[in-house]
């Protein structure tokens, strides 16, 4: 017979394994009297499992959603199943991707050596759709979920966008997911400044265990923080321009933080840019705004060479009689 503990375990197990047991299936799973089986019941009840009674000669128990997530007892198989969908979810674009990673970042660090080797042997053995980009080492991107669910200062080997690679050693704050791209803000401590890090370019070193306290974000979210310095960052062309339209109208349609100045009710100037000029008018057209370029030649030569292949599209072919 097991003791309590671990008979707590297995009961809390089997419940979880099928919907209905009766007190006669799980005394006997259990190797106990159907009066143990109701003491254990109540045991769970106050450890806060919710689970439900049915009375009478058929009855039985049934564990039911309560108002809190309790613990849950995963298998082998189960356990690796949920890693393998966590960091599938995790590169995403579902809206729950920081979530999936810090469940994936948990769920690892509790996972024995065996089942990790089943899990990364998994990954291996998947692939990606050719153009789809290079897939994120999922160790790297819960390594670093983990340093920041753990207020834990981070070493890294970080290759620069010339190839060259430094080490770097930063207080993790947030990462941010950007199309198919993780980036972590962090404080960086030897330049004593915020910093952005692509995640696919890092190498996390051994942990340091030593622990800091976050810091306040610069901005009014970490997301308008690092797109604003990332974007910026990488453009090769920027642009000034005047759009006929409100402020307001402007950001609801411009998805990105940027800059918008208000001219007045009906008008305003923005600073937009790209590396590729082509692109960017594209996307201005889309927006469906009236623009004038103040400053850009690249932008304002783009707009004529969109405008001239507009024109050339929407050219109808002579008329046959």
């Amino acid at each position: 017979m097991l003791e309590t503990s671990a008979r707590l375990l297995e009961l809390l197990s089997l419940l979880q394994l099928k919907r209905d047991w009766t007190s006669a299936e799980l005394a006997t799973r259990l190797e106990v009297s159907t009066r143990t089986v109701r003491a254990d019941i109540g045991r769970l009840r106050s450890l806060g499992y919710p689970v439900d009674a049915r009375p009478g000669v058929a009855g039985g128990y049934r564990l039911a959603a309560g108002t809190a997530m309790p613990p849950l007892l995963l298998d082998d198989d189960e356990a690796v199943a949920v890693a393998v969908g966590l960091g599938a979810v995790a590169t995403q674009r579902l809206g729950v991707e920081e979530t999936s990673l810090t469940a994936l970042a948990k769920l690892e660090q509790v996972l024995p050596s065996r089942l990790r080797r089943r899990v990364e042997a998994v990954r291996e053995a998947m692939s990606v759709v050719p153009g789809a980009g290079k897939p994120l080492d999922l160790s790297v991107l819960g390594a670093v979920a983990a340093a920041i669910r753990g207020h834990e200062r981070l070493r890294f080997g970080y290759t620069k966008p010339g190839g060259d690679e430094e080490a770097r050693h930063a207080e993790p704050q947030r990462l941010v997911t950007w199309g198919a791209l993780w980036y972590l803000l962090a404080w960086d401590l030897d330049r004593d400044d915020w910093r952005v890090f692509r995640v696919d370019r890092m190498a996390p070193r051994a942990p340091t265990g030593a622990r800091f306290r976050p810091r306040v974000i610069p901005e009014d979210s970490a997301v308008e923080y690092v797109v604003r310095r990332v974007s910026k960052g990488a453009w090769k062309y920027r642009a000034r321009l005047l759009v006929h339209a409100s402020a307001a109208t402007v950001a609801a349609k411009i998805h990105i933080p940027v800059d918008v100045e208000v001219v007045d009710e009906s008008t305003c100037r923005v600073e937009v840019g790209s590396d590729d000029p082509d692109r960017l008018a594209l996307w201005m057209a889309q927006l469906d705004l009236d623009v004038e370029v103040l400053d850009g030649a690249e932008l304002a030569v783009a707009f004529d060479r969109l405008a001239t292949r507009f024109r050339r599209a929407a050219s109808l072919p002579p008329q046959r009689t």
